[in-house]
């Protein structure tokens, strides 16, 4: 691949497919709304956590149980954006490779939480009865691998440009400062 390549694929990774759908050039949807299952995968398991400790804890239980709901929704959003953005990357490139392992964890996270409030459904809540030491380790271990997942977003924000304005973009918000 020769240079001139390598920056048509960086350029290209960097463009929305399409701005009304994915968000607009130098400002993504993406994560704007994966903060949406994060905060409320987060709470859910502070509310787990909670529910073995409280002496009622009904609440906790309920509550944990809609916000898994609530992130398993704010992911399925996210995932769409998501999708349009893995279009974006030319495919063969790490960049891409990336990419693909990113939203396989993310769809594996968001199943074990959908599978996880099912299992909730199932059984009820037993009053007087936190949150299951299953269900809790589920949740935790579904956190620990959206962590990874994350991890990798990150690198293809940071490290690989994806959908990030072109530096000349970016200087933009340096110029003007006063001689030091």
């Amino acid at each position: 691949m020769t240079v001139n390549s390598e920056f048509s694929d960086l350029r290209q990774a960097k463009q929305p497919v399409s701005g009304a759908l994915a968000g607009p050039y130098g400002h993504p949807f993406h994560p704007i709304l994966v903060t949406v299952p994060i905060g409320a995968w987060v709470s859910s398991l502070v509310f787990d956590i909670a529910s073995r400790i409280v002496h009622r804890p009904g609440f906790l239980t309920h509550g944990s149980a809609w916000l898994i709901a609530i992130g398993v929704l704010g992911a399925l959003a996210a995932a769409c954006v998501g999708f349009l953005d893995l279009f974006a990357i030319p495919s063969g490139t790490p960049a891409f490779r990336t990419g693909l392992v990113h939203m396989t964890l993310n769809l594996a996270v968001t199943a074990a939480y959908a599978g996880n409030f099912a299992w909730r459904q199932s059984g009820g809540y037993p009053p007087g009865r936190g949150v299951g030491y299953g269900q809790l380790v589920l949740s935790a271990v579904s956190l620990a691998v959206l962590g990874l997942s994350g991890y990798l977003g990150g690198k293809l924000a940071y490290r690989y440009g994806v959908r990030v304005a072109e530096e000349s973009v970016q200087a933009e918000g340096f110029r003007g400062r006063p001689p030091a």
